[in-house]
């Protein structure tokens, strides 16, 4: 029995999310966690203009007062020529899953949100990626060099296992983000989609168990 989360590292409602999966996982260690990365706007190449940025502080206002966790609004309308392009970030994620196939992938992703929400990075960038996607994986046990992440995550098989998770959650019939599975045997039961509280989960499981 596991968990599946499709979800984008660049989606503020998955960013929410993030703690809620965090106490999920810290109350549930007999189930494992796979996360199905959903190229929210992957291939985007529209340009982040005034009006996309008052609509992201809309959201993300909505976000921190249901999550409590941190927006950093000013990093976002500082941004000049930024690309909404969330398949660079989704492929790291991809990366680190295929460079340390144990290692806690949740703490790796939320790091990549961090990386944008909080600390206003570049999450299109390939090398900042590497740094801070090497960074995760080191603080987790599993060390690996910037130079070394860059290189897998540049890599052709890289880009298409992205793609493939792309397609693998359209496939689930997931329409908004995140949503969250529990797969059991041969089945696949939605637990929620969208932003929930952790207790709303449990609730959740509880009933797909009971039933």
């Amino acid at each position: 029995m596991k968990l599946v989360l499709v979800a984008d590292p660049m989606c503020s409602w998955c960013h929410g999310f993030g703690k809620e999966m965090t106490a999920l996982q810290e109350r549930h260690p007999e189930m494992s966690l796979e996360i199905v990365v959903a190229g929210l706007r992957a291939g985007a190449t529209d340009v982040l203009d005034e009006a996309g940025k008052r609509f992201r502080l809309e959201h993300w206002a909505k976000v921190e007062q249901a999550s409590g966790l941190p927006f950093n609004r000013d990093g976002l309308m500082a941004r000049e020529g930024f690309v909404y392009d969330t398949e660079p970030v989704c492929r790291a994620v991809v990366a680190a899953r295929i460079l340390a196939s144990e290692a806690d992938l949740l703490k790796v992703f939320r790091a990549f949100q961090h990386a944008f929400y909080v600390a206003a990075l570049d999450t299109t960038d390939g090398v900042l990626l590497a740094k801070v996607g090497a960074e995760a994986l080191s603080a987790d046990g599993h060390f690996v060099t910037p130079d070394e992440f860059l290189s897998v995550w540049q890599s052709k098989s890289t880009i298409d296992a992205t793609c493939a998770d792309f397609i693998r959650a359209r496939s689930m019939g997931v329409t908004s983000f995140p949503t969250l599975f529990l797969a059991q045997q041969c089945s696949l039961r939605r637990v929620g989609n969208g932003y929930a509280h952790v207790e709303t989960l449990e609730h959740a499981i509880d009933a797909l168990h009971a039933a």
